[in-house]
């Protein structure tokens, strides 16, 4: 009876065994077996998982416009942003100086699936134009970022694909291409760099409606807040089809400073001083 019990528990633990190691095996292949594309996306999703929840922040923030001999243009500017549960976030940039374009107010409903919504406030005629989705890549204010640059980058608006991974100043990044849904993007596809262990993005490179790569965007000094949230202080935007570049410095990061939809609206535009 003890021998049969003995046996009855090795076959019980060998049935075990056989079946973790299965478990395990499985694992590994569906890993092995995932597509580049499904990779691609769950990065994608996992950036933007550790970045939900900051509910609304406020920058000051510089931008440095260079021309191809480097000449400069100095504008300052003042931002918030408002993050919607479930749509993309809504954002407003007013610009303080200088005189030229003091007043100027930019308005942003990024949405998930739909076509953003965007208005521009000029003060000299005192009216709020829309802009319109098939200008969505054209210039904003003269800068080499586009109006659709200005939007939060939702999950959403792309597909994706597992490109490879890459070490860039010591940083092991995952490169994963994203191709815009909207075909009225000024973009065919765009290269992202996510580094491994924040998921934030180091660099993207935008190619042009033709396949030629037309835009760099650097992004560096970033920073941690609410022991959660990470910004970046300097975006860099070269077009290296011009030879032009513009350069975003921002500061003064405040979280959490109870902004509601009503100072998102249109009528908050010409208020915006």
């Amino acid at each position: 009876m003890c021998a049969t019990l003995f046996k009855s528990k090795r076959a019980s633990m060998l049935t075990s065994i056989a079946m973790i190691a299965a478990l395990g095996a499985a694992a590994i292949t569906n890993a092995a077996t995932q597509s580049t594309q499904e990779k691609g996306l769950d990065v994608a999703r996992e950036a933007d998982r550790r970045d939900t929840g900051f509910t609304d922040t406020s920058n000051n923030l510089v931008m440095i416009l260079r021309n191809k001999y480097g000449e400069e243009t100095i504008r300052r500017m003042r931002n918030k942003t408002l993050e919607q549960e479930s749509d993309g976030d809504k954002s407003i940039i007013v610009f303080d100086n200088p005189s030229d374009v003091k007043g100027t107010a930019f308005l942003s409903f990024t949405h998930k699936v739909e076509q953003d919504d965007q208005w521009l406030y000029l003060p000299a005629l005192k009216r709020v134009k829309r802009i319109s989705s098939s200008n969505k890549s054209g210039p904003f204010m003269g800068s080499e970022f586009a109006y659709e640059d200005m939007s939060s980058q939702e999950v959403e608006k792309y597909t994706y694909n597992y490109l490879r991974d890459e070490t860039i100043d010591g940083r092991d990044h995952f490169v994963v291409e994203r191709d815009p849904v909207d075909p009225k993007s000024g973009y065919s596809r765009q290269e992202v760099w996510y580094d491994k262990t924040e998921y934030r993005v180091w660099k993207v490179n935008f190619y042009d409606r033709k396949g030629e790569l037309l835009k760099t965007l650097s992004v560096s000094n970033y920073e941690k807040f609410l022991d959660k949230y990470w910004r970046a202080n300097i975006w860099k935007m070269v077009n290296h089809q011009t030879g032009k570049s513009t350069e975003l410095k921002f500061a003064d990061w405040t979280f959490r400073n109870g902004f509601s939809d009503r100072d998102f609206s249109k009528n908050s535009l010409a208020r915006a001083k």
